[in-house]
């Protein structure tokens, strides 16, 4: 019997393909570190700088041994881009997560972003794109181990749904967030290709992807407009330090190293936060109407002037009279330029006044004239009466602490109580010595900008948006004015005192007025049953917010249990044996509890034996468990999921839409399966509707 050809079998033309590319890539690595920059170099600084540069490229051509290399592959009824004669073929191409070319410098993977790569995602039985046929690889580890291929061209299979897609989707997840350049849908597409120029507000409820969205977008904007993004810079803002590592893999995982991420506390880190406002406090000072009064505080120092100034160069006596500073000043104040620009400009709006006379005299003088008469004592000191310098942080605690000061410059814009609300109890001495809180730190972002311009970056990532107030919006908006914004979040799951109520409000904060919102309604990680439960919720927190509808085959495993005795060491013991049940599954378990339980439940779990990790801790094939605070859970995903009194999380907050917020978060954390253990009665909320389960 004759031995078959291995190049008769697709799945091994496919992993010679795949062992060819690695090799391919190992030896673009290897080009790159062989680099001698000896004589290419002018000078060290030349030096370090191209040495950088080729570390880093060094690190983008890394090859991940358990990430797939390609992904997908394109055949092309034609060839892309090029005038084809009757009868031509078409090209095949590779999609991967980076360019990887042969040593003739023919391409063996195509960059997901480039254009030709775009039919992967967009393609379908009533758009072809010109598409013969789309394989998509299946990969255990980083071995290649199945295909699955669709014939546009053919209605039958172009409407069959994928199973690898499927498989992708539902992987489970053990570590950090992984990218979804595989799986990225069309819709999402279409969001993480949009131009660089204008900015997009993506609202997302639960598992419709909007995180890896945004981060994709970066990904894509980065390979589309890099020597411009080079020079400005990007960022990704998320809600906490957590959150940021669950994400921070994303984008190396894309090639991408130059990414900076930040908390909105992180951006306005002028002063040490030690102390923390009680809501109504937060509420006032994060209202946009405390730009008004900062901006009047900041203004105020300038006083109209009531002296000349008198200029002694030599034997000759140079007066500007008090009516004339007076002009100068009033036009710096119409310019209403930032008050430190104007700060620096007064001086030399004096001196051209003096050379003016200067002028009519007979002299000539020139712009060193002008400059050393900007650095006269006298007008140096008409500068520092008329337009004192002003310390952001000093000028937030006098409006904080000073009654008559606050209400001075508040009058017409906060009420009374309003401004009682704001002000300290207590006497403060120093910067220093204050305790300031989260928003006082905003508040002094905002005079500082007043003063000085901040520093402007070509792109920024704000996801979880929901939760900021519009002088934190007005913080972020200062970091991309002349940049474009992504903005990412839910408006369900807003959980403070301040949340965002519309996304048309917080764009305008943010000075974005201008973007397009889109809505993401296609669930690809929640499992069925488990966002039904939770969307009964969203009439109460959400009216008129379309509901996710999952889009996965597999409904996943939900189960409501209640205590078998209504006590607390029941509840206890009933939460450990659900956190074991589960931990017989692949995959991650996160155990979600209201703040206040934290503690009890963690003494419950080491009890019983159960290693368990915090929020941000990386979890791995042999401790899989996370206690997670509810207040920290957003953001966050699991494979499976144990919440533990639904109750308790809403009672953990200051009202009750908020807490049903934090609930609803907290139930949508799992990929596969998730059990709610109580012995307090659930939220009326959750009951409504049980039939329809």
């Amino acid at each position: 019997m004759p031995v078959p050809d291995p190049s008769d079998d697709p799945l091994s033309r496919e992993r010679a393909h795949l062992t060819h590319s690695r090799a391919a890539l190992r030896s673009m690595r290897e080009d790159v570190e062989s680099l001698d920059i000896r004589d290419v170099t002018a000078n060290w600084v030349n030096a370090e700088v191209l040495t950088r540069q080729i570390d880093e490229r060094v690190k983008a051509l890394a090859d991940l041994s358990h990430t797939p290399l390609f992904f997908g592959r394109l055949d092309y009824l034609h060839s892309p881009g090029a005038d084809q004669a009757e009868g031509a073929g078409g090209e095949r191409f590779y999609i991967g997560r980076r360019h990887v070319h042969d040593a003739d410098g023919d391409p063996m993977v195509i960059d997901w972003r480039a254009p030709v790569s775009q039919p992967f995602y967009r393609a379908s039985k009533k758009n072809p794109l010109d598409i013969a046929l789309r394989r998509r690889f299946g990969y255990t580890g980083g071995d290649l181990t199945a295909y699955e291929d669709e014939h546009l061209s053919d209605p039958a299979e172009a409407a069959a749904t994928s199973k690898l897609l499927q498989q992708e989707i539902e992987r489970p997840r053990v570590g950090p967030m992984r990218d979804i350049v595989a799986t990225i849908q069309p819709e999402q597409d279409e969001i993480v290709r949009s131009g660089l120029g204008g900015s997009v507000c993506v609202q997302g409820g639960p598992g419709t992807g909007k995180t890896a969205v945004g981060l994709h977008r970066v990904a894509y904007l980065l390979y589309a407009h890099r020597d411009r993004l080079a020079r400005t810079g990007t960022l990704v803002i998320g809600p906490n330090a957590s959150f940021l590592h669950y994400i921070e893999q994303v984008l190396p995982a894309l090639g991408e190293l130059e990414v900076k991420q930040a908390t909105v506390d992180d951006l306005v880190a002028h002063v040490e936060v030690r102390g923390r406002d009680e809501a109504p406090a937060a509420v006032v000072k994060g209202d946009a109407r405390m730009a008004e009064v900062l901006r009047r505080a900041v203004r105020s120092h300038v006083t109209m002037p009531v002296e000349p100034v008198v200029v002694v160069r030599g034997s000759r006596r140079w007066r500007v009279p008090a009516y004339e500073l007076e002009v100068i000043v009033r036009e710096l104040l119409d310019r209403d330029i930032r008050y430190g620009a104007a700060r620096e400009a007064l001086p030399q709006r004096i001196a051209h006044a003096v050379l003016v006379q200067m002028e009519r005299s007979g002299e000539a003088p020139d712009d060193r004239v002008q400059d050393a008469v900007a650095r006269n004592p006298a007008v140096k000191a008409a500068v520092k009466s008329l337009w004192p310098p002003v310390e952001p942080a000093k000028l937030v605690l006098r409006l904080l602490s000073d009654a008559d000061f606050l209400a001075t410059h508040a009058e017409g814009v906060l009420t009374e109580d309003e401004q009682k609300t704001i002000l300290w109890s207590r006497p403060v001495r120093s910067v220093k010595s204050a305790k300031w809180a989260a928003a006082d730190a905003v508040l002094i972002d905002e005079a500082t900008d007043l003063v000085q311009r901040t520093h402007s970056l070509g792109h920024v990532v704000l996801d979880e948006a929901q939760d900021l107030s519009p002088m934190q919006y007005r913080a972020v908006g200062r970091r991309c004015t002349t940049g474009s914004a992504t903005v990412l979040g839910d408006l369900a799951q807003g959980t403070t005192p301040w949340a965002t109520r519309s996304w048309e409000e917080a764009l305008t904060h943010l000075g974005k007025g201008d973007a397009v919102v889109e809505e993401l309604t296609a669930g690809f990680r929640v499992p069925t049953d488990v966002i039904t439960y939770a969307s009964r919720l969203l009439p109460h927190i959400a009216p008129g917010l379309t509901p996710v509808a999952s889009v996965r085959e597999n409904p996943g495993f939900f189960e409501v249990r209640p205590a078998t005795a209504d006590t607390s060491d029941a509840s206890d013991t009933e939460v450990v044996a659900a956190c074991e049940e589960l931990l017989r599954n692949e995959g991650s378990v996160g155990l979600i509890a209201a703040d206040a339980r934290v503690p009890l439940l963690a003494e419950a779990l080491a009890a019983a034996g159960l290693p368990y990790l915090g929020p941000g801790e990386e979890t791995t094939l042999t401790t899989r468990l996370t206690l997670v605070p509810a207040s920290l859970a957003k953001g966050l995903e699991y494979d499976y999921v144990v919440l533990d009194e639904p109750r308790a999380v809403v009672d953990g907050e200051p009202d009750e839409r908020t807490g049903l917020r934090r609930l609803y978060v907290s139930l949508t954390r799992a990929v596969s399966g998730l059990i709610v253990t109580h012995a307090a009665p659930l939220p009326p909320q959750l009951a409504e509707g049980a039939g329809t389960l």
